[in-house]
């Protein structure tokens, strides 16, 4: 035991009985349990294989090769359709936890076993990522930026599509893309600021 994920738990404000019966969980199947991104995380042989999270509205836990589970009882949830290989089991109460028990350790066994067979989520490409049509108006407008663009690493460029695709309005993504031309100009990505 972790005695990082003790003081998360000790300062957890909300769903910190849930939490300690998912850690039990956890440890009932074998895992390791670390701290990592300021979360309970367990692992085989130093792969990650869930994490345990905390929100507002709910607790979960996070497959890291969700995508992979078979998901017969359909608990997975996406959290959203940007997100490929994640999938989250969530909780709003501890008899849920209590009643799924068996179901969610079949669950961590599964991705286990995926981590043992060296399984990998296969990941979109930078090209079947959508453009948002404000960009390729902005190409089209300016063609040195689309060069600077194609220029990118594919991480860099995944990363400015998911955040100008994420703006609901059409100001809103022209705005981005005003705004992130230098950085992209300077081939730098969206966090390289």
């Amino acid at each position: 035991m972790n005695t990082k994920v003790d003081l998360f738990l000790e300062k957890a404000q909300k769903w910190q009985n849930e939490m300690k019966l998912m850690r039990k969980i956890a440890l009932d199947c074998g895992l390791t349990e670390d701290f990592k991104w300021m979360h309970p995380c367990y692992t085989l042989k130093g792969n990650n294989v869930v994490l345990i999270h905390e929100f507002k509205e709910y607790c979960a836990f996070l497959f890291h090769k969700g995508a992979l589970l078979k998901d017969p009882e359909n608990i997975l949830i996406q959290q959203t359709k940007n997100v490929q290989s994640a999938r989250q089991i969530r909780f709003t109460h501890i008899d849920d936890i209590v009643k799924q028990q068996t179901t969610i350790k079949a669950y961590i066994y599964e991705a286990i076993e995926i981590e043992k067979a060296g399984l990998v989520v296969e990941m979109k490409k930078t090209t079947e990522f959508d453009v948002p049509e404000e960009l390729e108006d902005k190409f089209k407008e300016t063609p040195s930026f689309k060069t600077a663009f194609e220029a990118l690493t594919p991480g860099r460029q995944r990363g400015y599509l998911l955040h100008f695709s994420q703006a609901k309005q059409a100001k809103t993504r022209i705005s981005r893309i005003e705004k992130a031309m230098p950085d992209i100009f300077e081939g730098k990505g969206l966090n390289d600021r």
